[in-house]
């Protein structure tokens, strides 16, 4: 692992996670280096354009290279592309806003955002990260990882973003393998109160989970029956198209076969 990347990397991370910005004092104290070497790390950084500097406050800030290799990302990531038109008939078939995410360490990335059909303001959430243990995607996603990766989430504490966030590894674990059974996954104002998400996982060519789909929207809309009970029917079918379209082989995935019981 070369040393300089590897902090440059953590200097990026430590950035993004600050709205207002951090100045030099305080990155190198949280990087646990010397000043002179984050203040060069800074200067290189945003002679490429990845930080700037504001020149009131003298903090750091991410630049708009970011926002350039960002997009080059997700213009190359398959599984959004693939995704583009089934998301569109889902939320319309839902009448729900409707997430395409993939894994991401131990959160998930939005890659893909169709807006709920009604015309209602709406915010664009393609980059947003959410812990994988709080959304419907991430517990899709994880029911059907290699069974060490999976372990090794299942390890790590659960982050608590409300009163409903689940903190007990246990209950975690026998939703992951009610998910691999049914295969879809179910969130109830566990990132956000008054939200809820309904999503399934996707597969690719070689059979491993590629991401997840799903519908979110209000709880009192998306978990309501008779809603709930078709937002989950028409999630796991999309969901099985979509894997279908990225080359996967029939059944893969589902009733815990390639999932849960992997090693």
């Amino acid at each position: 692992m070369v040393q300089s990347v590897r902090r440059a990397v953590l200097m990026l991370r430590e950035l993004a996670a600050e709205g207002p910005g951090l100045g030099v004092t305080e990155l190198a104290r949280r990087l646990g280096i010397a000043k002179p070497t984050a203040h060069a790390l800074l200067r290189t950084l945003e002679a490429e354009g990845l930080v700037m500097r504001d020149r009131g406050s003298g903090r750091y800030r991410p630049g708009p290279g970011l926002l350039q290799l960002g997009n080059a990302y997700l213009e190359r990531q398959e599984l959004r592309t693939r995704s583009l038109t089934w998301a569109d008939a889902l939320a319309a078939r839902a009448n729900e806003a409707v997430w395409v995410a993939v894994p991401a360490e131990n959160r998930v990335l939005v890659v893909h955002h169709a807006f709920r059909p009604d015309g209602a303001v709406q915010i664009l959430e393609v980059g947003a990260t959410l812990p994988w243990s709080t959304c419907a995607l991430g517990k899709a996603i994880a029911a059907f990882l290699p069974g060490p990766r999976r372990r090794e989430l299942l390890a790590e504490e659960p982050p608590v973003l409300t009163g409903s966030s689940i903190t007990d590894p246990a209950v975690l674990a026998e939703q992951l393998r009610e998910v691999a059974r049914r295969g879809y996954a179910v969130e109830d104002q566990e990132s956000a109160l008054g939200d809820a998400g309904i999503a399934a996982p996707v597969f690719d060519g070689s059979g491993e989970v590629a991401g997840a789909i799903g519908v979110v929207g209000p709880v009192e809309r998306v978990l309501a029956e008779p809603a709930a009970e078709d937002n989950a029917v028409a999630v796991r079918e999309t969901a099985r198209n979509l894997s279908r379209d990225l080359g996967a082989p029939r059944g893969t995935g589902y009733g815990g076969r390639d999932g849960w019981d992997r090693a």
